[in-house]
């Protein structure tokens, strides 16, 4: 049973380290100081329900289903080219990169775009509901490679969402955080165009 654990926090935490959209959100509102407990926990929970989702077999029932991908796949890019756009105008202003100069959005609006990027971006099914639970399948205790994926998830963001303040020296001049944003707009772009191509 032990080897299922690990081998389902090894391969769910080398599928989520990568850089995508959900991670640069919870990097940016760690980095802010905003709602991030409440981020971590509904990134986590997510990715432990998705994961159960696959285990339980509900992968099968979504590759059967084209139609419902392209709609998850052009929603999934409308949301990131949009957020894309608002990350750029942020890095070309610099004035609204200040945490002290922008009100802290919402918990209710921090929540809801952070469910969008968990949900409208379809990497996240392959990632977890396909991925993670069609490998579980081949593991004798399945449950228990499905605990052990959903631990490193919640490992992963608690890390990324709460260890973020420890950029924040480096984040204290306004040119690096329109760095980031310039980062995060085109990451957001390639990964739309990367859906739309796809």
């Amino acid at each position: 049973m032990l080897s299922s654990a690990v081998a389902g926090f090894s391969v769910s935490i080398a599928l989520i380290v990568a850089i995508g959209a959900q991670n640069a959100f919870v990097l940016r509102q760690g980095l802010r100081r905003e709602h991030v407990v409440p981020v971590v926990l509904t990134c986590a929970a997510s990715d432990a329900l998705l994961i159960g989702a696959g285990i339980a077999g509900v992968g099968t029932l979504v590759t059967g289903r084209p139609v419902l991908l392209t709609a998850i796949r052009w929603g999934g890019a409308a949301f990131l080219l949009c957020y894309a756009v608002l990350a750029a105008r942020r890095a070309l202003r610099p004035g609204a990169l200040l945490p002290t100069e922008r009100p802290p959005a919402t918990l209710g609006a921090t929540l809801a775009a952070c469910l969008a990027f968990t949900y409208l971006n379809p990497h996240v099914y392959l990632d977890t509901v396909l991925l993670l639970g069609g490998i579980a399948q081949q593991h004798p205790h399945r449950w228990v490679f499905g605990v052990g994926a959903a631990l490193a998830s919640a490992v992963w963001f608690t890390a990324l969402g709460v260890g973020a303040h420890r950029l924040a020296p480096l984040l204290a001049r306004t040119t690096a955080w329109r760095l980031l944003d310039g980062v995060i707009a085109l990451l957001m772009a390639v990964l739309a165009v990367a859906l739309l191509a796809g």
